[in-house]
């Protein structure tokens, strides 16, 4: 199996509208993020992986370079990909900051090795696309999707937890709505030693790796077993009480959080159960209903 690290792919074309109005500059010296507010969302091509049924599946992410503000941008003139169906379960809700291996398109096994998919988005008055292929070059397996998220060394008899759940769901505003997903896991990686937090006296130089600063904390992957929530699509912000619990090693887990919504309309949240290195995702179609 190939083991090796890669750095994403992001391909871009910037438009010529004049850049947005920025927000303060953040305050963290350890963060690869300038502004809390007023930047761009830029589409990554993470790589491709081959099928066991002779298919591919591209992987995508993004960059939402901001430190805090979340941005809506539906599927449709802003936020589509090329040729045929354009809407390919890609996100409608930005996340801030790195975002990796959201989600995946998969493509048939006759796919031509220099066909290219774009996934095109515009915010701020830009646009950015993110081409992908199947260039040998950014083929990926597990390793390399463990070594991009910053989890440390790769253990090669992991999989992936397994999530499952109810995928739909409706409620009546302003009643919050309850969700459950439970996960199960392989064991693996087996535990480690935590190691120090950046800025303390223990942490060492050669503790920090640098590329995961702009990760947020809650989205870096530590080992043990947990489940997280977050939006996918929707026309407006959701808060989930609690949004995940700490990692647990050893024995599956269920997931129970409140949602509030903050509009009517159609949603998609996401459950992702994260083993400290892969990552399995359960989504949940909600119907939100005016009072």
């Amino acid at each position: 199996m190939m083991q090796r690290f890669m750095f994403t792919a992001i391909s871009v074309l910037i438009c010529t509208a004049p850049a947005a109005k920025l927000s303060a500059q953040v305050n963290d010296p350890n963060s690869g993020i300038q502004y809390r507010s007023g930047q761009t969302v830029v589409p990554a091509f993470e790589g491709w992986q081959p099928n066991t049924d002779g298919t591919y599946s591209f992987w995508f992410g993004y960059l939402n370079r901001n430190y805090e503000e979340e941005l809506n941008i539906p599927v449709g003139p802003n936020n589509f990909f090329d040729g045929g169906t354009q809407d390919h379960g890609q996100p409608a809700y930005f996340l801030p900051r790195r975002n990796m291996f959201v989600f995946k398109v998969n493509v048939p096994k006759d796919w031509p090795k220099d066909k290219i998919l774009t996934w095109t988005l515009t915010s701020h008055g830009q646009t950015f696309k993110a081409k992908a292929s199947l260039n040998i070059a950014w083929e990926v397996n597990n390793g390399v999707i463990s070594e991009n998220a910053g989890s440390g060394t790769y253990d090669p008899a992991n999989e992936a937890p397994t999530i499952t759940g109810s995928t739909s769901a409706s409620v009546t505003l302003p009643n919050t709505l309850t969700l459950t997903a439970s996960a199960t896991d392989d064991g693996h990686p087996k535990p480690k030693p935590q190691r120090a937090r950046r800025g303390t006296a223990e942490a060492k130089g050669d503790d920090l790796t640098g590329i995961p600063s702009i990760i947020p904390e809650n989205l870096m992957r530590g080992t043990g077993l947990n489940v997280r929530w977050v939006l996918y699509r929707g026309p407006g912000p959701v808060t989930f009480d609690p949004p995940k619990q700490p990692p647990v090693y050893g024995k599956p887990v269920t997931s129970t959080t409140q949602a509030t919504f903050s509009l009517p309309g159609d949603y998609w949240v996401r459950a992702i159960a994260s083993d400290g290195m892969l990552e399995s995702f359960l989504d949940v179609k909600v119907k939100v209903n005016a009072k």
